[in-house]
C-alpha cells in the first residue's frame, strides 16, 4: 500500500503525466499541437448510511464536489464524479467505477461531513488495496478541523484541503503535475515527506471574495437523475456563505470565515439557464443565512422574477430576517419561495442565551405568521437532548411549538462539535452512540441525566406526530387554496410518513447504544474551539507553515 509520504510526490503515476498547462479539459495541447495526457481526477461523493440523510426517492447532487469540480476542468485536468450517495453503491463498487477511470487523483467529500468520515476512511483503505500508486485528497468540515488525527490515523489519506476548495485544488493539482513542493500550496494538510512521522499544516488559504470566480461544474452530473419535492428536478445552490451569528453550536460559522454572496443578478441568471437548458425545476440553497443582506436579497429576488422561470426555492434563514423584510415577502413568493426553514431551537429564552442563538420567542412566532400569510411554509427545527431535560420541560416544549403554529417540523437531537465553542460545555457527558456514522442530529449521541434514551425518544416522536396531524396541520395538507401550497405540504407528509417509520424500526430493532459510555471528551478528545478561528480571512498574516509530530496531534 503506498502513500504519499512513500514516493514523496514523484510516484511513477506522477513522474509519467505531461505537464503542459491547458484549458480544454482532459488533455493538453503541446507547441507542436500534439495531444498530452492531463491528470485524472475523480470525484467521490460517498454514501451515507445515516436514516438522516436519506429522503425516500429524492437525491440531490453534491454541491461541493461540483464546486471544486468546475475550477479543476476548466484549468485543463479530466474530471469525473461518481456520486455513490445516489445509489447507497457499496465500497466495492465504488472502488471498481474508480479503477476503471485509471484517476491519478481521488477526492472525497460529504455534506454529512463528521458523520460520513468513517466511510470515508473506509473507502480510501479499500481505494490504496486496489490501485496503490493513487494520491488520496479529502477536503470538508471535518478533516478541515481533525487535519492532523486523520493523517495520524488513516495513511491512505494523503491530502487535507483545508476551508474552501475551489482555488486549493488547483493549485494543488498544478503542484502535483509540476513534481512542485506541497509546502507552497496554502490550505492543505499533509505528511512530511522528509520525515512520515509529522504532518504539515500550510498557512491557510485566501478566503474566496468573488464567489462568481469559480464556476459550477454542472456538466458533472445528469440532471436527470436528481430530485427533491416529490420528484422536480433540482439542484443545490449557495447564494452566499458564511453568517455574522454567534450560535455556539453550529458547525459552520469559522469554515467560512465571514459572510460574503454571489453577484444576485448572475445567480438569478445561472437560475433561468439551468431550467431552461436541463429542466430545473428546485432550488435548495445550502446557505447559513441567504438573506443576510436585505438589498442584495431583493435584488436577487427582483432579477430572478424577470427571468420569468418557474422554479421553487427552499432554504434556511432566521426568523428575524423574515420579520426585517415583512414589506418585501410578496417578492419572495413571486421569485418562487416556497420553505423556509427556521432554526427555533428551544421554547427558553435562557437556552437560547446559552447558546448564543440571537433570537427571541416573540421574533420566531411573528415570522411563522408573516411567512402563513404569503404563501410561504415555514418549517421549524427544534432541538432535544440537553443535558437537564425532564418530561416538563419536552412537555413545555409541544406547547411552545403548537402557539407556534409552525407548518412543518423537524426535531434534532443536540450533536456536537469539537471544534465549536459548545463543545467545552458538554465535555463531561456520556457517550452512548460510539458508531459516529450516527451522529446525524436524528440519532441521540449523548445521555440525558434526567431521562433514558428510550423516553426521550418516546417523546421525540411524539412531538412530531402530534404536531403533524393536529387539525390546522390537516387542514393545510389537504384544503389549503393554494395548490402549490398543498403539493409542497402532500409530498412532505409523504416523506415524513415513511421516514417516521423507519426510524422507529431502526430504534427499536437496529440501533445500538452503550449504558456506561465515555464521557465525550474521553471518545472524541479535548475541544478544538480553536480552530474554529484559525482560517486566515485574506492577507497573509502568518506564512510560516507548522510541522506538528503526530504523536502530538491530540
Amino acid at each position: 500500500m503506498t502513500c504519499l509520504q512513500d514516493f514523496t510526490l514523484t510516484s511513477p503515476k506522477v513522474r509519467t503525466l505531461q505537464r503542459t498547462a491547458t484549458d480544454t479539459p482532459g488533455r493538453s495541447c503541446t507547441g507542436d499541437g500534439a495531444q498530452e495526457e492531463s491528470m485524472k481526477v475523480v470525484l467521490i461523493n460517498p454514501p451515507h448510511t445515516a436514516i438522516g440523510s436519506r429522503i425516500p426517492d429524492d437525491h440531490l447532487p453534491p454541491l461541493g464536489l461540483l464546486c471544486i469540480g468546475g475550477p479543476l476542468i476548466d484549468a485543463g485536468f479530466a474530471v469525473a464524479l461518481i456520486d455513490a450517495d445516489l445509489s447507497d453503491m457499496p465500497l466495492n463498487r465504488i472502488v471498481e467505477e474508480a479503477a476503471n477511470r485509471e484517476p491519478d487523483v481521488v477526492m472525497l467529500g460529504h455534506s454529512g461531513s463528521s458523520s460520513a468520515h468513517a466511510t470515508v476512511v473506509a473507502l480510501c483503505g479499500a481505494l490504496k488495496q486496489r490501485l496503490s500508486d493513487l494520491i488520496i485528497v479529502y477536503g470538508g468540515v471535518h478533516p478541515t478541523y481533525h487535519w492532523d488525527e486523520i493523517l495520524r490515523d488513516s495513511p491512505c489519506i494523503d491530502i487535507i484541503v483545508r476551508g474552501e476548495g475551489e482555488q486549493t485544488v488547483v493549485d494543488l493539482m498544478r503542484t502535483l503535475k509540476a513534481q512542485g513542493d506541497l509546502h507552497a500550496v496554502r490550505g492543505i494538510a499533509f505528511r512530511d515527506p522528509q520525515d512520515s512521522a509529522k504532518v504539515v499544516e500550510t498557512p491557510a488559504a485566501y478566503m474566496i471574495r468573488n464567489l462568481d470566480e469559480h464556476r459550477i461544474g454542472w456538466e458533472l452530473i445528469d440532471h436527470s437523475s436528481y430530485s427533491y419535492w416529490g420528484g422536480k428536478r433540482a439542484v443545490v445552490l449557495q447564494f452566499s456563505r458564511g453568517c455574522p451569528y454567534l450560535c455556539n453550536y453550529c458547525g459552520q460559522r469559522g469554515y467560512w470565515t465571514q459572510w460574503r454572496h454571489r453577484d444576485p443578478v448572475k445567480l438569478a441568471r445561472e437560475i433561468g439557464r439551468l431550467h431552461r437548458e436541463h429542466g430545473v425545476e428546485l432550488i435548495n440553497f445550502a446557505d447559513e443565512l441567504p438573506t443576510g443582506s436585505r438589498r442584495m436579497w431583493r435584488t436577487f429576488l427582483e432579477a430572478l422574477i424577470a427571468e420569468n422561470v418557474p422554479v421553487l426555492l427552499v432554504g434556511s434563514t432566521r426568523a428575524g430576517d423574515i420579520v426585517r423584510d415583512a414589506d418585501i415577502l410578496h417578492l419572495y413568493r413571486q421569485a418562487g419561495v416556497i420553505r423556509f426553514l427556521l432554526g427555533i431551537e428551544a421554547y427558553s429564552e435562557a437556552t437560547l442565551t446559552q447558546i448564543r442563538k440571537g433570537a427571541s420567542v416573540h421574533e420566531d412566532r411573528q415570522a411563522i405568521q408573516l411567512m402563513r400569510q404569503h404563501g410561504i411554509i415555514s418549517m421549524a427545527t427544534y432541538v432535544v437532548g440537553f443535558e437537564e431535560e425532564r418530561d416538563v420541560d419536552l412537555w413545555r416544549s409541544l406547547r411552545h411549538l403548537l402557539r407556534y403554529d409552525p407548518d412543518q417540523i423537524q426535531l434534532l437531537y443536540l450533536t456536537p462539535h469539537r471544534w465549536t465553542p459548545f463543545y467545552k460545555t458538554a465535555e463531561h457527558r456520556q457517550v452512548i452512540q460510539t458508531d459516529t456514522r450516527r451522529w446525524d442530529y436524528k440519532h441521540q449521541v449523548l445521555a440525558t441525566r434526567h431521562m433514558p434514551p428510550w423516553r426521550l425518544f418516546l417523546w421525540f416522536k411524539s412531538i412530531e406526530l402530534i404536531l403533524q396531524l393536529r387539525p390546522k396541520a390537516l387542514y393545510r395538507l389537504l384544503g389549503h387554496p393554494d395548490a402549490v401550497f398543498r403539493q409542497s405540504m402532500r409530498w412532505y407528509s409523504e416523506m415524513g410518513r415513511r421516514t417516521w417509520l423507519r426510524e422507529v424500526f431502526e430504534f427499536m430493532f437496529k440501533t445500538v447504544r452503550v449504558r456506561e459510555g465515555q464521557s465525550l471528551k474521553t471518545f472524541l478528545g479535548p475541544t478544538l474551539e480553536a480552530r474554529e478561528y484559525a482560517l486566515e480571512k485574506a492577507k497573509p498574516a502568518n506564512s510560516a507553515r507548522r510541522i506538528i509530530p503526530l504523536t502530538e496531534s491530540r
